[in-house]
């Protein structure tokens, strides 16, 4: 029996961030359900044919996990698409959350699953042809029971995306980077994916060494270390995820109703307080790991908060045939200046540290640690991005509904913001004085 081979992420991310914009442009202007089938046949496809591929030939192995990056990427830019219009206000945010939080819960369901097939069968192959059979359940129900509604159905703007020329993609990119709210609210997730990659490489091994510092735990100084503090994190993050993502979105839609800039406003305060329990969480580690991990959580807690809230931020300030590449953009930026750098900016900066210090176990920690403080301030410039995002989002929000279901512009300098946001313009069909 042939051990499963040990696949970079990197290869699923690649593909990833590089068929996302592709995505976001398909899913703009064609049937999204057909987009979002054929990122299911992708993926189930690419899983199946990968069980098959011989370890000889392990080149194939990795292209086919960068085929399920692809498919996936089908998915994280459509499908939010397709919520934002069916749903809308507290149905819109209800309905975001319930989507967050299957993402985490699939995710686990998989590798129990993955797991348990492999215990029973001896191969670890089976695992990946049993996954095909319950996507195909998913591509049944997708087809069977999801509409595909007119972009912007939910805000009654769809007659206005129904025929006309097409606005192209560099227009609609020009317009999205215009877009005061729409780049706040990516460099605040842009933060948010720095800190949450940084702390998934990162985080095991920092308790790990944590516990060596408290005497806990024997010294590993050759890897892999066998220790449960990868399945721990794990958990935590898994459960911090789940109640997070419920609280941000219930916080979200109760405060609206009060406050129209409730969602950054929310985004901010969650990153600004998850920025001094990051930081005590790393201090604390050498006198006090029971706080330690309670900080973390708190902050993966918080960090947790924002995950529906953006998305829901996203498809308040851009105009509905926009969203796809809004999605794409979000999702591109954010892994590229984010989860894609960060464990390696973190690991310089602690090889740095390491390097003008004595050789000990202790200063080994105390490096990482150190080079971990850096998260405690990515985070809160996150926050301060929100902040950003809060002082532009009432005329954002305005600016994207600012057509009325006929089509005509409801204010009398409509001319002037249609020029200025060239995608929308071309959707009408006409110029804005024209009937």
């Amino acid at each position: 029996m042939h051990a499963a081979p040990r696949v970079s992420p990197s290869v699923f991310v690649g593909c990833l961030l590089l068929s996302a914009p592709v995505f976001g442009y398909l899913g703009d202007r064609h049937s999204r359900k057909v987009t979002l089938s054929l990122g299911i046949l992708l993926w189930s496809g690419a899983g199946l044919s990968g069980s098959f591929i011989s370890p000889r030939y392990s080149w194939l192995f990795f292209l086919s996990r960068g085929v399920v990056g692809t498919g996936t990427a089908s998915y994280s830019t459509t499908a939010p698409t397709v919520l934002g219009d069916l749903f809308v206000r507290d149905q819109r945010t209800r309905v975001l959350a319930i989507f967050y939080i299957c993402i985490p819960v699939g995710s686990g369901l998989g590798y129990v699953l993955g797991s348990a097939v492999t215990e029973l069968t001896g191969n670890w192959r089976w695992a990946l042809r049993i996954m095909p059979c319950l996507e195909a359940v998913a591509l049944i129900l997708l087809i069977v029971l999801v509409p595909d509604p007119p972009r912007g159905a939910a805000e009654k703007q769809g007659v206005v995306t129904i025929g006309g020329p097409r606005s192209t993609w560099c227009e609609d990119v020009r317009y999205l980077g215009r877009n005061w709210s729409f780049v706040g609210s990516t460099l605040g997730v842009t933060a948010m994916a720095f800190v949450t990659g940084a702390l998934g490489f990162w985080a095991p091994k920092f308790l790990f060494e944590a516990r060596v510092v408290h005497g806990l735990q024997l010294p590993c100084f050759r890897e892999p270390c066998n220790s449960q503090d990868s399945l721990i994190f794990g958990v935590l993050t898994v459960v911090t995820g789940l109640v997070g993502v419920i609280l941000g979105a219930e916080a979200s839609r109760r405060y609206k109703k009060v406050n129209p800039r409730a969602e950054p406003l929310i985004c901010a305060a969650s990153l600004l307080t998850a920025a001094p329990c990051l930081y005590l969480a790393l201090i604390l580690a050498p006198t006090t790991l029971l706080a330690s991990y309670v900080f973390l959580a708190l902050g993966e807690l918080l960090l947790s908060c924002n995950w529906a809230v953006v998305t829901d931020i996203l498809l308040s300030v851009v105009v509905p045939r926009c969203r796809g590449t809004a999605g794409a953009l979000q999702i591109t930026v954010g892994h590229i200046l984010g989860d894609a750098g960060s464990p390696y900016l973190t690991g310089l900066i602690s090889s740095a540290l390491r390097a003008v210090r004595p050789d000990s176990y202790l200063q080994r920690f105390l490096s990482l640690q150190q080079s971990f403080l850096c998260c405690a301030f990515v985070i809160a410039l996150g926050g301060g991005c929100f902040l950003l995002t809060a002082l532009h989002l009432e005329r954002d929000q305005a600016q994207a509904q600012r057509f009325l279901p006929t089509g005509i512009p409801d204010s009398k300098d409509a001319h002037s913001e249609a020029m200025e946001s060239q995608c929308l313009l071309p959707s009408t069909g006409a110029s804005p004085e024209d009937p």
